[in-house]
């Protein structure tokens, strides 16, 4: 009998970790999970460093997506703030294992070197793409992102849900109606998960963001 109990000991230390391990890593339970995942096309950008890449191109990370422009002036900012809160708070491990990139919707103004600095006040981990305004436009039709340029004749533009004055030299210039959501790409390059602005802002990213590591993550 000495070896049964020495085996139902090691079973239950088995099931105790995997019961810490689950505990640690919650499943995701916020954002919106796509039925079926969105392969993304490989269109070619340029990151903030000015070196070609490709949309669909994860190098092996998690990705969490934010279209915007650095002279937004409100849901941009502090859709990035609220990112860049998040990221410090994970273990170095976890932070291999994904990046946090911003795809400029303005991008004859956010040429890499706007990009760059912007971004380094933010977390100099965080990456930008930018390129030609057609290729941006049919990077956010693959990704299901509103992204209306502003009218030059007109008083309103911003972001989807939200009006912002154009105001000639002001910094709403570049203003465009465009998503506000974060999301979340897998290593393969395939759009597979969503979050508001609002889920993103209340810490519901947050939270799951260890689980979306364990689940996506490489």
């Amino acid at each position: 009998m000495k070896w049964l109990t020495a085996a139902l000991l090691v079973l239950a230390a088995v099931l105790g970790g995997l019961l810490v391990s689950r505990s640690a890593f919650p499943t995701p339970v916020g954002g919106t999970v796509l039925d079926t995942p969105v392969t993304l096309p490989p269109l070619k950008l340029v990151d903030e460093r000015g070196q070609a890449r490709v949309l669909s191109d994860s190098a092996g990370r998690m990705r969490l997506v934010f279209f915007g422009f650095v002279r937004c002036p409100d849901v941009c900012p502090a859709t990035l703030a609220a990112l860049k809160n998040i990221y410090a708070d994970l273990k170095p491990g976890q932070r291999e294992r994904m990046q946090v990139q911003l795809i400029s919707v303005d991008p004859q103004y956010d040429r890499p070197a706007v990009l760059r600095d912007y971004l380094g006040r933010f977390d100099p981990a965080f990456t930008g793409l930018t390129g030609e305004a057609g290729t941006i436009d049919r990077a956010a039709e693959a990704m299901f992102v509103a992204n209306v340029a502003p009218q030059l004749e007109g008083n309103h533009a911003g972001h989807a849900g939200s009006t912002t004055d154009i105001r000639p030299g002001g910094a709403s210039v570049a203003a465009r109606i465009h998503g506000d959501e974060v999301r979340v790409v897998d290593p393969r390059g395939r759009f597979v998960r969503v979050y508001g602005n609002q889920e993103v802002i209340a810490g519901e990213l947050e939270r799951d963001l260890p689980g979306l590591i364990r689940l996506y993550g490489r």
